[in-house]
Protein backbone atom coordinates (compact mmCIF):
# COMPACT_ATOMS: atom_id res chain seq x y z
CA UNK A 1 0.00 0.00 0.00
CA UNK A 2 2.78 2.42 0.93
CA UNK A 3 4.62 1.69 -2.34
CA UNK A 4 1.44 2.45 -4.29
CA UNK A 5 0.98 5.80 -2.53
CA UNK A 6 4.61 6.80 -3.16
CA UNK A 7 4.29 5.81 -6.82
CA UNK A 8 1.13 7.90 -7.20
CA UNK A 9 2.88 10.92 -5.66
CA UNK A 10 5.81 10.55 -8.03
CA UNK A 11 3.47 10.38 -11.03
CA UNK A 12 1.71 13.55 -9.86
CA UNK A 13 5.01 15.40 -9.61
CA UNK A 14 6.12 14.21 -12.99
CA UNK A 15 2.91 15.13 -14.78
CA UNK A 16 1.51 13.86 -18.07
CA UNK A 17 3.94 13.81 -20.97
CA UNK A 18 3.26 15.87 -24.10
CA UNK A 19 5.91 14.99 -26.65
CA UNK A 20 9.11 14.67 -24.63
CA UNK A 21 8.11 17.08 -21.87
CA UNK A 22 5.74 16.76 -18.93
CA UNK A 23 3.09 19.41 -18.24
CA UNK A 24 3.85 21.44 -15.13
CA UNK A 25 1.78 24.58 -15.74
CA UNK A 26 -1.54 25.30 -17.44
CA UNK A 27 -1.74 28.92 -18.60
CA UNK A 28 -5.33 29.76 -19.46
CA UNK A 29 -7.91 32.40 -20.21
CA UNK A 30 -11.72 32.38 -20.37
CA UNK A 31 -14.25 34.24 -22.48
CA UNK A 32 -17.87 34.13 -21.37
CA UNK A 33 -21.32 35.44 -22.21
CA UNK A 34 -24.40 36.25 -20.18
CA UNK A 35 -27.21 33.73 -19.78
CA UNK A 36 -30.12 35.77 -21.12
CA UNK A 37 -32.78 33.54 -19.60
CA UNK A 38 -31.24 33.93 -16.15
CA UNK A 39 -30.92 37.69 -16.54
CA UNK A 40 -34.55 37.95 -17.65
CA UNK A 41 -35.86 35.85 -14.78
CA UNK A 42 -33.83 37.44 -11.98
CA UNK A 43 -33.48 41.05 -13.10
CA UNK A 44 -36.85 41.58 -14.80
CA UNK A 45 -39.25 39.02 -13.27
CA UNK A 46 -42.33 41.13 -14.00
CA UNK A 47 -41.63 41.86 -17.65
CA UNK A 48 -39.68 38.68 -18.55
CA UNK A 49 -38.16 40.16 -21.71
CA UNK A 50 -36.62 37.94 -24.36
CA UNK A 51 -33.13 36.74 -23.38
CA UNK A 52 -31.18 38.99 -25.72
CA UNK A 53 -33.34 42.00 -24.82
CA UNK A 54 -32.79 41.28 -21.12
CA UNK A 55 -29.04 41.25 -21.64
CA UNK A 56 -29.13 44.59 -23.44
CA UNK A 57 -31.31 46.13 -20.71
CA UNK A 58 -28.91 44.96 -18.02
CA UNK A 59 -25.86 46.18 -19.95
CA UNK A 60 -27.45 49.59 -20.33
CA UNK A 61 -28.21 49.79 -16.62
CA UNK A 62 -24.68 48.80 -15.69
CA UNK A 63 -23.19 51.33 -18.08
CA UNK A 64 -25.30 54.13 -16.61
CA UNK A 65 -24.66 53.12 -13.00
CA UNK A 66 -21.07 51.90 -13.06
CA UNK A 67 -19.53 53.12 -16.31
CA UNK A 68 -19.14 49.57 -17.66
CA UNK A 69 -21.62 47.26 -19.37
CA UNK A 70 -19.87 44.08 -18.25
CA UNK A 71 -22.39 41.74 -16.65
CA UNK A 72 -21.18 40.02 -13.42
CA UNK A 73 -19.69 36.57 -13.87
CA UNK A 74 -22.45 35.00 -11.77
CA UNK A 75 -24.81 35.53 -14.73
CA UNK A 76 -22.35 34.13 -17.26
CA UNK A 77 -21.27 30.85 -18.83
CA UNK A 78 -17.93 30.05 -20.52
CA UNK A 79 -17.91 29.92 -24.32
CA UNK A 80 -14.14 29.82 -24.77
CA UNK A 81 -11.35 28.38 -22.64
CA UNK A 82 -7.90 28.27 -24.18
CA UNK A 83 -5.07 26.54 -22.35
CA UNK A 84 -1.32 26.59 -22.95
CA UNK A 85 0.47 23.50 -21.69
CA UNK A 86 3.87 24.44 -20.30
CA UNK A 87 6.71 22.20 -19.15
CA UNK A 88 8.74 22.33 -15.94
CA UNK A 89 11.45 24.24 -17.83
CA UNK A 90 8.78 26.72 -19.01
CA UNK A 91 8.68 25.61 -22.65
CA UNK A 92 5.37 25.97 -24.52
CA UNK A 93 4.26 22.45 -25.42
CA UNK A 94 0.79 22.97 -26.86
CA UNK A 95 -2.08 25.44 -26.98
CA UNK A 96 -5.66 24.18 -27.21
CA UNK A 97 -9.22 25.53 -27.23
CA UNK A 98 -11.54 23.27 -25.25
CA UNK A 99 -14.42 21.54 -27.05
CA UNK A 100 -13.48 23.00 -30.41
CA UNK A 101 -15.38 23.52 -32.71
CA UNK A 102 -18.65 23.03 -30.76
CA UNK A 103 -17.67 25.22 -27.77
CA UNK A 104 -20.47 23.94 -25.53
CA UNK A 105 -20.34 25.57 -22.07
CA UNK A 106 -21.05 22.37 -20.12
CA UNK A 107 -18.49 20.36 -22.10
CA UNK A 108 -15.89 23.14 -21.85
CA UNK A 109 -16.33 23.16 -18.07
CA UNK A 110 -16.09 19.38 -17.82
CA UNK A 111 -12.94 19.27 -19.95
CA UNK A 112 -11.39 22.04 -17.87
CA UNK A 113 -11.71 20.25 -14.53
CA UNK A 114 -11.19 16.73 -15.87
CA UNK A 115 -8.13 17.87 -17.82
CA UNK A 116 -6.55 19.38 -14.72
CA UNK A 117 -6.94 16.03 -12.97
CA UNK A 118 -5.68 14.10 -16.01
CA UNK A 119 -2.48 16.14 -16.03
CA UNK A 120 -2.07 15.45 -12.31
CA UNK A 121 -3.07 18.88 -11.09
CA UNK A 122 -0.51 21.25 -12.62
CA UNK A 123 -0.27 24.86 -11.46
CA UNK A 124 -2.90 27.12 -13.02
CA UNK A 125 -1.41 30.38 -14.36
CA UNK A 126 -3.66 33.36 -15.07
CA UNK A 127 -3.71 37.13 -15.19
CA UNK A 128 -6.38 38.25 -12.72
CA UNK A 129 -7.94 34.79 -12.89
CA UNK A 130 -8.58 34.71 -9.16
CA UNK A 131 -11.29 37.34 -9.43
CA UNK A 132 -12.94 36.12 -12.65
CA UNK A 133 -11.76 33.08 -14.60
CA UNK A 134 -11.58 30.51 -11.81
CA UNK A 135 -14.70 31.69 -9.93
CA UNK A 136 -16.64 31.54 -13.21
CA UNK A 137 -15.49 27.98 -13.89
CA UNK A 138 -16.20 26.94 -10.30
CA UNK A 139 -19.72 28.31 -10.61
CA UNK A 140 -20.08 26.65 -14.02
CA UNK A 141 -19.25 23.30 -12.39
CA UNK A 142 -21.94 24.06 -9.79
CA UNK A 143 -24.42 24.94 -12.55
CA UNK A 144 -23.71 21.84 -14.65
CA UNK A 145 -23.57 19.34 -11.80
CA UNK A 146 -19.85 18.58 -12.02
CA UNK A 147 -17.53 17.55 -9.18
CA UNK A 148 -14.02 18.90 -8.61
CA UNK A 149 -13.03 17.48 -5.21
CA UNK A 150 -9.32 17.81 -5.93
CA UNK A 151 -9.76 21.56 -6.28
CA UNK A 152 -12.24 22.00 -3.43
CA UNK A 153 -10.01 20.15 -0.95
CA UNK A 154 -11.86 21.56 2.05
CA UNK A 155 -10.53 18.89 4.42
CA UNK A 156 -7.00 20.22 4.05
CA UNK A 157 -5.65 22.89 6.37
CA UNK A 158 -6.71 26.35 5.23
CA UNK A 159 -3.29 27.48 4.03
CA UNK A 160 -2.81 24.22 2.10
CA UNK A 161 -6.12 24.30 0.25
CA UNK A 162 -5.69 24.89 -3.46
CA UNK A 163 -8.17 27.76 -3.43
CA UNK A 164 -6.18 29.59 -0.76
CA UNK A 165 -5.19 32.96 -2.16
CA UNK A 166 -1.54 32.51 -1.24
CA UNK A 167 -1.17 28.95 -2.53
CA UNK A 168 0.78 29.90 -5.64
CA UNK A 169 1.71 26.28 -6.30
CA UNK A 170 -1.95 25.59 -7.07
CA UNK A 171 -2.72 28.86 -8.85
CA UNK A 172 -0.25 31.56 -9.80
CA UNK A 173 -2.23 34.70 -10.54
CA UNK A 174 0.29 37.05 -12.16
CA UNK A 175 -1.89 40.05 -11.35
CA UNK A 176 -1.87 39.08 -7.67
CA UNK A 177 1.90 38.72 -7.69
CA UNK A 178 2.55 42.02 -9.47
CA UNK A 179 0.19 43.93 -7.13
CA UNK A 180 1.43 42.21 -3.95
CA UNK A 181 -1.94 40.46 -3.64
CA UNK A 182 -4.04 43.57 -4.12
CA UNK A 183 -1.89 46.07 -2.23
CA UNK A 184 -1.69 48.22 -5.38
CA UNK A 185 -3.71 48.72 -8.56
CA UNK A 186 -2.40 47.48 -11.90
CA UNK A 187 -3.80 50.05 -14.29
CA UNK A 188 -3.69 48.78 -17.88
CA UNK A 189 -4.05 45.09 -17.07
CA UNK A 190 -2.72 42.32 -19.26
CA UNK A 191 -2.68 44.65 -22.26
CA UNK A 192 -0.15 46.92 -20.56
CA UNK A 193 1.96 44.06 -19.22
CA UNK A 194 2.16 42.48 -22.69
CA UNK A 195 3.03 45.79 -24.35
CA UNK A 196 5.86 46.36 -21.89
CA UNK A 197 7.37 43.21 -23.41
CA UNK A 198 6.74 44.26 -27.01
CA UNK A 199 3.90 41.79 -27.49
CA UNK A 200 0.63 42.71 -29.25
CA UNK A 201 -1.75 42.93 -26.28
CA UNK A 202 -5.29 43.80 -27.31
CA UNK A 203 -5.74 43.79 -31.08
CA UNK A 204 -8.92 43.83 -33.18
CA UNK A 205 -11.14 42.17 -30.56
CA UNK A 206 -11.49 43.24 -26.92
CA UNK A 207 -13.33 41.77 -23.97
CA UNK A 208 -16.37 44.05 -24.14
CA UNK A 209 -17.03 42.85 -27.70
CA UNK A 210 -17.43 39.16 -26.83
CA UNK A 211 -21.15 39.28 -26.07
CA UNK A 212 -21.94 40.91 -29.42
CA UNK A 213 -19.65 38.52 -31.30
CA UNK A 214 -21.46 35.61 -29.65
CA UNK A 215 -24.86 36.94 -30.75
CA UNK A 216 -23.43 37.25 -34.27
CA UNK A 217 -22.38 33.59 -34.18
CA UNK A 218 -18.66 34.39 -34.35
CA UNK A 219 -17.41 31.77 -31.90
CA UNK A 220 -14.22 31.24 -33.89
CA UNK A 221 -13.34 34.93 -33.53
CA UNK A 222 -13.93 34.73 -29.77
CA UNK A 223 -11.62 31.74 -29.49
CA UNK A 224 -8.94 33.41 -31.61
CA UNK A 225 -9.09 36.40 -29.27
CA UNK A 226 -8.76 34.05 -26.31
CA UNK A 227 -5.75 32.33 -27.92
CA UNK A 228 -3.96 35.66 -28.24
CA UNK A 229 -4.70 36.53 -24.60
CA UNK A 230 -3.19 33.21 -23.54
CA UNK A 231 -0.05 33.92 -25.57
CA UNK A 232 0.24 37.33 -23.90
CA UNK A 233 -0.24 35.68 -20.51
CA UNK A 234 2.45 33.11 -21.27
CA UNK A 235 5.00 35.81 -22.13
CA UNK A 236 4.07 37.80 -19.01
CA UNK A 237 4.49 34.55 -17.05
CA UNK A 238 8.01 34.14 -18.44
CA UNK A 239 9.02 37.67 -17.47
CA UNK A 240 7.48 37.18 -14.03
CA UNK A 241 9.66 34.10 -13.64
CA UNK A 242 12.66 36.32 -14.41
CA UNK A 243 11.43 38.78 -11.79
CA UNK A 244 11.18 36.16 -9.04
CA UNK A 245 14.47 34.49 -9.97
CA UNK A 246 13.09 31.30 -11.47
CA UNK A 247 14.44 32.09 -14.93
CA UNK A 248 17.41 34.03 -16.29
CA UNK A 249 16.81 36.83 -18.76
CA UNK A 250 18.96 35.06 -21.35
CA UNK A 251 16.92 31.87 -21.01
CA UNK A 252 13.66 33.84 -21.21
CA UNK A 253 14.78 35.32 -24.51
CA UNK A 254 15.64 31.85 -25.81
CA UNK A 255 12.17 30.59 -24.86
CA UNK A 256 10.55 33.57 -26.57
CA UNK A 257 12.49 32.83 -29.74
CA UNK A 258 11.48 29.16 -29.60
CA UNK A 259 7.84 30.10 -29.06
CA UNK A 260 7.92 32.46 -32.02
CA UNK A 261 9.23 29.61 -34.19
CA UNK A 262 6.50 27.35 -32.77
CA UNK A 263 3.91 29.92 -33.91
CA UNK A 264 5.51 30.36 -37.32
CA UNK A 265 5.28 26.61 -37.94
CA UNK A 266 1.53 26.74 -37.20
CA UNK A 267 0.76 30.08 -38.79
CA UNK A 268 -1.11 28.66 -41.78
CA UNK A 269 -3.41 26.57 -39.57
CA UNK A 270 -4.47 29.38 -37.22
CA UNK A 271 -5.76 32.87 -37.98
CA UNK A 272 -4.98 33.81 -34.38
CA UNK A 273 -1.33 32.80 -34.68
CA UNK A 274 -0.99 34.64 -38.00
CA UNK A 275 -2.49 37.81 -36.54
CA UNK A 276 -0.31 37.58 -33.44
CA UNK A 277 2.83 37.17 -35.54
CA UNK A 278 1.87 40.09 -37.78
CA UNK A 279 1.78 42.36 -34.73
CA UNK A 280 4.69 40.73 -32.94
CA UNK A 281 7.22 43.04 -31.36
CA UNK A 282 10.54 42.32 -29.70
CA UNK A 283 11.37 43.62 -26.26
CA UNK A 284 13.84 46.52 -26.42
CA UNK A 285 16.70 45.27 -24.26
CA UNK A 286 18.29 48.32 -22.58
CA UNK A 287 21.33 46.29 -21.52
CA UNK A 288 22.18 45.44 -25.10
CA UNK A 289 21.57 49.07 -26.15
CA UNK A 290 23.85 50.35 -23.39
CA UNK A 291 26.56 47.84 -24.33
CA UNK A 292 26.34 48.83 -28.00
CA UNK A 293 26.52 52.52 -27.09
CA UNK A 294 29.57 51.83 -24.95
CA UNK A 295 31.29 50.02 -27.77
CA UNK A 296 30.60 52.89 -30.16
CA UNK A 297 31.99 55.40 -27.66
CA UNK A 298 35.10 53.29 -27.15
CA UNK A 299 35.61 52.92 -30.90
CA UNK A 300 35.35 56.67 -31.52
CA UNK A 301 37.72 57.67 -28.72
Amino acid sequence: MLHRIIAQQLVRRKGVVVGSQSVRYLVFDVESVADGNLVSKLRYPDELPEPREAIELYRKELLEQQGTDFIPYTFQVPVSVVIAKVSEDLRLLDLVALDEPAFRPHVITDHFWRGWEAYHRPTWVTFNGRSFDLPLLELAAFRFGLSAPGWFDIQAKGYQQRRNRYNTDAHLDLHDLLTNFGATRFHGGLNLAANLLGKPGKMDVQGHMVQDLYHAGQLAAINDYCRCDVLDTYFVFLRTCVLIGKLTLAREQELIGQTREWLVQRRDSSAAFASYLDKWGDWANPWESAAAAGQQTAASS
